[in-house]
């Protein structure tokens, strides 16, 4: 009889996720998502041109928040997200955008269901604090 896994603890959301090909997968989607919303369109204009970057920071981000490999801190150095993204101005409205693509491109995935609906409700932390973060910020 094999045991459920328990979200959060170990490398069990990494495995979930399909490990880094399925994070890459995700990430792909997602992006793919947000150039075709037109309800994204303001999120999308936060992002470069190309996507190449922020899609393997994206996917390396991934693999160590979820408990794999810290590909990101050891292709890019460390980062503290909300400071990170405080940069630009979120709005409420910009992170509920990049959750909606974040939702689709999570249902696109052959997660098992409550791997995804954890998944989106962990997303939602740092989406908040960013949100708080950019309000922080940019308050005059």
């Amino acid at each position: 009889m094999q045991q459920a896994a328990v979200y959060g603890v170990g490398d069990a959301s990494y495995q979930a996720a399909g490990g880094i090909e399925g994070l890459r997968r995700l990430v792909t989607d997602f992006y793919r998502l947000m150039d075709e919303r037109p309800e994204a369109h303001a999120l999308r204009q936060l992002h470069g041109e190309s996507m190449t970057l922020a899609s393997d920071k994206l996917a390396c981000f991934l693999s160590g928040w979820l408990g794999g490999p810290r590909l990101f801190s050891e292709r890019y150095g460390s980062i503290a997200i909300p400071a990170f993204h405080a940069q630009w101005p979120i709005s409420e409205q910009l992170s509920q955008s990049w959750l909606d693509c974040m939702a689709q491109a999570i249902a696109l995935q052959p997660y098992a269901p409550e791997f995804a609906e954890y998944l989106l409700a962990q997303l939602r932390v740092p989406a908040q604090r960013i949100v708080q973060a950019s309000r922080n910020r940019h308050a005059s």
